[in-house]
């Protein structure tokens, strides 16, 4: 434990919570889509739980390794102190785009603007439209909770100034 503790720079055991949830993350991703494939090689429901199972795990794994992959290459383009914030940024960008996703739907219904009112060819770009400023405010909402609005907000404002939007930090 105290070689995982270095290598992740963690100082204090309450940084702890941040490994332990991006493995919780991974699992969770792994599982939601392990689950697409219910059904997909077998029948028998001990051998339908043994397959989910083993595919939860080859995924979680995939995911943890492309993690570790970018840590390295974000390593030096990120200003972060500690390592262990690495797993905290990139449980930010998850859940956002995540939630951003998922909410911009039932705004869509809201508005009256939803899938059965209009034609495809206008429901996604209006829905892409809307998710972009949903994705701005959760993303800093969402970093506050897991203490790197500091980060997320320079991130923030570096992208939205590169897309010709600097005038909203003057």
């Amino acid at each position: 434990m105290k070689k995982f503790k270095e290598n992740w720079e963690i100082t204090q055991n309450w940084q702890l919570i941040y490994p332990v949830l991006g493995i919780l993350l991974a699992l969770g991703f792994g599982l939601l889509i392990a689950t697409r494939f219910d059904g997909f090689l077998v029948d028998k429901p001990v051998q339908q739980g043994i397959f989910l199972a083993v595919v939860t795990l080859i995924l979680t794994y995939i995911f943890i390794v492309i993690s570790l992959f970018c840590f390295r290459k974000l390593k030096n383009r990120w200003i972060l102190e500690y390592r262990w914030q690495f797993i905290a940024v990139f449980m930010v960008f998850a859940i956002t785009g995540s939630t951003a996703g998922r909410i911009s739907s039932p705004v869509m219904q809201f508005l009256g603007l939803g899938s059965d009112a209009i034609s495809g060819w206008l429901y996604w770009p209006l829905r892409i439209l809307l998710i972009f400023p949903l994705y701005q405010i959760l993303l800093l909402i969402v970093a506050w909770i897991f203490g790197q609005y500091k980060f997320f907000y320079r991130f923030e404002k570096k992208m939205l100034s590169r897309m010709g939007l600097g005038f909203l930090f003057k």
